[in-house]
């Protein structure tokens, strides 16, 4: 039985299962709630930032979320793993194309 999961900021909900992680129980009911990215934990693009709810996550590099964000809720998705219904907010907007881009880089080349 999966756990709700909520993401208040993007006004979706999903069902997620303790063995799957929130990005990829997002992913598995075609949800596009929170950004995905490599889903791995490599890229930081997942993070979010947990209101409520009970979870485990697995190791996550400081460099995408450091010890203090972590004491504040801060988490990457792809590493977060649901023990009972969860509430949310994605932190970065979901854009279209690659989903690594996380700003419009312009190029000139002379």
């Amino acid at each position: 039985m999966g756990h709700r999961i909520t993401v208040d900021n993007a006004g979706e909900s999903f069902e997620c299962p303790p063995e799957k992680s929130l990005l990829s129980g997002m992913e598995s009911q075609s949800k596009k709630a929170i950004a995905v990215g490599c889903r791995g934990g490599g890229c930081g693009y997942c993070k979010i930032r947990i209101l409520s709810g009970e979870f485990e996550t697995k190791k996550m590099s400081v460099k995408f979320v450091t010890h203090e964000e972590q004491a504040q809720g801060f988490a990457l998705s792809c590493r977060v793993f649901p023990r009972s219904d969860m509430s949310v907010i994605a932190i970065e907007e979901i854009q279209s194309g690659n989903p690594y881009a996380k700003k419009n880089v312009t190029s000139k080349i002379s």
